[in-house]
């Protein structure tokens, strides 16, 4: 049997804080659903960011778009203040990255973005929302004419910068964020391409040997491509001359962008040490309209049977001594 680590999904919004007046420095984790909720802070100011139309929400989970090197398109973002009073958001756009765990994050408000959201064009910096109103808030993307072709992924953020007083007595200032994920295809030479980098192996046998023991396995997956990619990994574990001794189920693959990477770990019960164990990593990565071959990469590590080992140095000693005395009783005078 087999237990799975759990890698982290990437449904939490973050908000940052800094004091005042630095600016906010932590990265933003952006949910999975289609209007992203802010969570309530100290003054209950809730908002929702969301892909739209001039008409309103058209259904979209996140904005996913088509262009050519030197083409603009527009899109728009819905600004929902879910509050009784009105609210100025600063919107703009930023680069999305993956984060160790696997997750969807944007740049921290103070890194400037280098690929699309340095595409991302709006017709102001600040946005006032009347109370309990949504406003559908134009934006353009102008690709460049040596924008690389493949997947740019980023958001369009609104966020309100409030002051605040920690549990110090002191002021802070905390900017909250919401984004609406953008995902643009440059046209172009498409190569999707997952690798494993590395395969580590972690063996360690259990007081009982007929529970055999633990083997750990960790591996990196990293989209060397240029195209987000997702898919499934799984683990086999053979010993000598091929003999399978263990296989896990299907393990999810978060989506990866290019250039991103994710470690797995899982861990495996009840594998028997068979003097040499070989794991064999399998992914099968899926791009958004199709699957892809497999990648695979192989390790080994050595499981000695101790108990077994013992038994056999045992009865071995047991031999040699019965040996030894056989011989010294044939040399003594006499002896039959």
């Amino acid at each position: 049997m087999f237990v799975r680590a759990v890698l982290a999904a990437s449904v939490v919004v973050v908000s940052s804080l800094a004091l005042s007046p630095a600016p906010a420095s932590a990265a933003l984790r952006v949910a999975s659903s289609a209007a992203s909720q802010a969570a309530p802070g100290d003054t209950g100011v809730r908002w929702s960011v969301q892909p739209s139309s001039a008409k309103g929400p058209d259904g979209r989970d996140f904005i996913i778009r088509r262009a050519s090197p030197g083409e603009r398109i527009t899109d728009y973002v819905g600004i929902t203040n879910l509050t009784a009073k009105p609210q100025t958001f600063s919107v703009y756009g930023t680069d999305a990255f993956t984060t160790d765990d696997g997750s969807f994050a944007l740049l921290a408000a103070a890194n400037q973005p280098t690929d699309i959201g340095s595409w991302i064009g709006l017709g102001a910096k600040r946005y006032t929302v009347p109370a309990n109103t949504r406003l559908d808030v134009p934006f353009s993307i102008t690709v460049p004419d040596n924008a690389t072709p493949g997947d740019h992924a980023g958001g369009v953020i609104a966020s309100i910068a409030e002051e605040q007083v920690d549990a110090n007595g002191q002021k802070v200032l905390v900017d909250r964020r919401i984004a609406a994920r953008v995902y643009l295809t440059v046209a172009g030479v498409a190569t999707p391409q997952i690798k494993i980098d590395t395969v580590r192996l972690e063996y360690s046998q259990s007081a009982n040997p007929a529970d055999g023991g633990d083997m750990t396995v960790t591996y990196l997956v990293r989209n060397t491509g240029n195209l987000r990619l997702d898919g499934v990994g799984s683990v086999r574990v053979d010993g000598p001359f091929g003999w399978e001794l263990a296989r896990t189920d299907a393990m999810e693959i978060p989506e990866l962008l290019p250039g991103g990477s994710v470690t797995v770990t899982e861990k495996i019960t009840g594998v028997q040490p068979t003097v040499r164990l070989a794991a064999e990593v399998s992914v099968v990565p899926a791009s958004f309209d199709q699957r892809l071959p497999a990648v695979s990469r192989s390790t080994g590590v050595w499981a000695w049977p101790w108990a077994l080992v013992g038994l056999l140095g045992a009865a071995l000693l047991y031999l040699v001594l019965r040996l030894v005395r056989r011989r010294a009783r044939a040399r003594r005078p006499g002896a039959v």
